[in-house]
Order: structure tokens, then sequence, then C-alpha cells
């Protein structure tokens, strides 16, 4: 699956979260398990994930839990300093901090992805797992933080990874108004 490994260090990391998101929100939560530091850990994600996925997770040097955290308006005035209300604007709508933290979130994943990629890692996005078994795992005691996707990242050997799959032309499944 992978042929070299990648510390959590790598630049990626220290620069992904430099991209924009909703009133600067940076709603996502990383738990990043690398490099045969965490193979407990890496073993407890494995029991949360498909049969198709496991080896994946197992084999990856770096394996990234990207989460939401939807009590992220509490950080608001840290972030957002220019506008003291901004935190009040989420506090009593639940609905409204569920979806601007998914979003958000997803936002962030994409920047990582992106960043990785940049850098010349192959990155494995992935959507299954089962989410509460997963936030049972890694962020018990705290329910405002939910799982969004598995990322896992490395070197890829070639003789095991696709090469790139077909993208159809933009008009295909999108339109301009």
């Amino acid at each position: 699956m992978f042929s070299r490994s990648v510390g959590a260090s790598s630049s990626f990391l220290r620069h992904y979260d430099e991209a924009p998101t909703l009133l600067n929100s940076q709603p996502q939560i990383c738990a990043i398990g690398a490099d045969g530091e965490q193979d407990a850990a890496k073993r407890k994600l494995a029991a949360c994930v498909s049969a198709q996925n496991e080896p994946k997770i197992l084999s990856a040097p770096a394996t990234v839990i990207l989460a939401t955290d939807n009590h992220f308006h509490n950080h608001l005035p840290s972030l957002f300093p220019h506008n003291q209300t901004a935190k009040s604007w989420f506090e009593h709508d639940a609905a409204l901090r569920e979806t601007s933290a998914f979003r958000n979130g997803t936002l962030q994943g994409a920047y990582l992805i992106i960043a990785a990629r940049a850098l010349g890692l192959d990155t494995g996005p992935m959507s299954g797992f089962d989410n509460a078994k997963v936030d049972e795992a890694f962020f018990v005691g705290s329910p405002h933080i939910r799982t969004n996707f598995i990322l896992t990242l490395g070197y890829g050997d070639p003789s095991s990874i696709f090469e790139r799959l077909p993208r159809p032309k933009f008009r295909t499944f999108n339109r301009i108004w």
C-alpha cells in the first residue's frame, strides 16, 4: 500500500490551516497517528472501519481522523476578534453550528489534501467507517466533536495504487448560470 513513511511534522501540517473558513472559525479537529508511533491507536481505528479499509489504516504511515467541533463558536472571540458579537450568532442555534462546522471542517479537510498532494504525498480519503465507534474511541467525553472522514497519507507503492482515475468534463455535472 505505502512504500515510504511520512512524519507528522511535514510542512503541510504546519501550513494547511492558513486557508479561509467562515469567520475564521477553523472548526476542524485532527487526530493524527504517524510513522508507527501510534500502533495501538491505529489498531483501535482499524476496528471501526470497513473490512476493505482496515489494511489501508494499518499500512498507512500517517492516518488523520478529521472531525468537526460543533462548539467552534466558543473560539470566535479570539479567531474573529474584530467582531466580538460573532459568538452570539451561533449560541442558540445548534443546527446552524452543526451545519457551519461540518461545511467549514470539510473545507479544511480539502485544504489538507491539497497541501499534502502539493508535496507529492498520496492521500486516501475514506468514509467506510462507523462514525459513532470512531467518536467513542477517539473523542469520548466530547460529544460536540464528530468525525467527518478519515485520511491516510504517505508515499504510495506504485504497484498497489490506481493510476489517476477519469475525471468528467466540467459540464457533465455542473452548469454555469
